[in-house]
């Protein structure tokens, strides 16, 4: 038996999609796993780290660990017309965000890559974890945030305003499903225990996406919102046929993501491969 570790964090669409492997729903073989449940910005921080051998990651995270960790094809997170929202208390231009205290769920997260790439010249930027945010814009504390999870279908409940759907501006200017969160693993597991890993996790994927109902008190358990109706709106929006595998338009879209923030100086440039490879009969070890 081998033990690994596993990071991911208490949102819907995480708990769903790991409920599953965790609770041994599905086969994991001679593989075990000693779960750990953190914010996005900690999950984050961790990979950076190197602390965690699978660990659910923002992709901008992602880029500044290829060298040494690789994507799983399966867990991803996806959005389609839908991403982080820009909120602030009253109706503002995008374009006066320069004069704005933004507030953002994390240095690395995918939010704060796209509200750079969107308005690079984006005022203040406060980090604040993602459940404070809309507390802090409603208060007065900044003047907008970037808010994700479940706190984009709460939002209004607190008399904010979206200004900017992040998922809608990408798909806009790209054409393309915005890639927001993904599974890494440490590249030094070796190639057969990667593919391992991966078809545990597409299996887990599968299995809560046919039994939804089985997950619902463990995914409820651990949200910011136990409203299981947001609960749900959450996982519709994030697990989709992305989640199973990124196919060529989601390696097409992270590898456009990644060269936008290399060639705005937001992101290290790598040669390192993004995605495991496809199964196939045989899997190089030096991937």
């Amino acid at each position: 038996m081998r033990l690994l570790s596993l990071g991911y964090s208490p949102c819907p669409n995480d708990t769903f999609l790991f409920y599953p492997l965790i609770r041994r729903l599905v086969d994991t073989g001679e593989l075990r796993f000693r779960e750990r449940l953190e914010d996005v910005a900690t999950l984050n921080r961790l990979a950076m780290e190197g602390a965690l051998d699978v660990c659910k990651v923002s992709c901008h995270a992602f880029a500044h660990i290829r060298e040494r960790y690789v994507l799983l094809r399966a867990g991803g997170a996806f959005g389609r017309g839908s991403g982080p929202l820009i909120v602030a208390r009253r109706p503002i231009a995008p374009g006066e965000l320069g004069r704005c205290r933004i507030a953002v769920p994390g240095r690395h997260t995918t939010a704060m890559l796209l509200l750079k790439l969107m308005e690079p010249e984006a005022g203040e930027i406060v980090f604040l974890p993602f459940s404070e945010i809309v507390e802090a814009v409603a208060l007065g504390e900044v003047d907008a945030g970037v808010v994700i999870h479940e706190s984009r279908f709460t939002f209004e409940s607190r008399g904010l305003h979206q200004i900017v759907d992040l998922g809608v501006w990408w798909e806009a200017r790209t054409g393309l499903p915005l890639p927001l969160g993904a599974v890494a693993a440490r590249r030094d597991l070796g190639a057969s225990t990667l593919a391992a890993i991966n078809d545990i996790l597409r299996s887990s994927v599968l299995y809560a996406s046919t039994h939804p109902s089985e997950s619902s008190r463990y995914v409820r358990s651990h949200s910011q919102e136990a409203n299981e109706d947001v609960c749900a709106s959450h996982i519709g929006l994030y697990v989709n046929d992305f989640s199973l595998d990124p196919g060529p338009e989601g390696e097409k879209a992270l590898t456009l993501l990644f060269s936008m923030g290399e060639q705005g100086g937001l992101l290290p440039r790598s040669a390192a491969g993004i995605y495991l490879p496809p199964q196939s009969p045989t899997i190089p070890d030096n991937i």
